[in-house]
């Protein structure tokens, strides 16, 4: 998670919302993603599908299901899903997101049986005020501004 954090700074100081993910395979750090929406222009780079998009071309396969990965937030609908397509093993995350959360919060997309995989959840509850401020800190930043 320690790492993840370190993406989530990276995103912080090229103004994107602080938010890393870390893919682990056997034990070792695969890919690396940090959210790259205003950097890029893009809304779908999310640190969980850029992460993603690096560790199915690492092990050049379309399924993690041998992987882990560790978000500084809970993801939303759209990397959960993504995260479920992918078929990876357990998801970790440090805070919930009331609003734009899709696993424990809002769209609970893996509380019904229409997704083909679910993966495991792990909220790390000890990272998320880690979190929490440096999200606050980011947008009190971008409301000053």
């Amino acid at each position: 998670m320690n790492q993840a954090f370190v993406c989530a700074q990276r995103a912080f100081s090229h103004d994107d919302v602080p938010i890393g993910a870390v893919i682990v395979h056997n034990n070792k750090i695969i890919a690396r993603g940090e959210n790259q929406v205003q950097q890029k222009k893009n809304p779908t780079l999310h640190a969980e599908i850029i992460a993603i998009n690096r560790a199915c071309k690492k092990l050049g396969t379309k399924f993690l299901d041998e992987c882990d990965i560790y978000i500084t937030l809970e993801p939303c609908a759209m990397c959960a899903t993504a995260i479920s397509f992918a078929r990876i093993r357990n998801i970790y995350f440090a805070a919930s997101d009331p609003k734009g959360g899709g696993i424990t919060s809002n769209a609970r997309i893996f509380e019904t049986d229409r997704h083909l995989w679910h993966p495991k959840v792990h909220q790390m509850t000890e990272y998320a005020s880690e979190s929490a401020d440096l999200l606050k800190a980011f947008f009190a930043i971008r409301r000053k501004k």
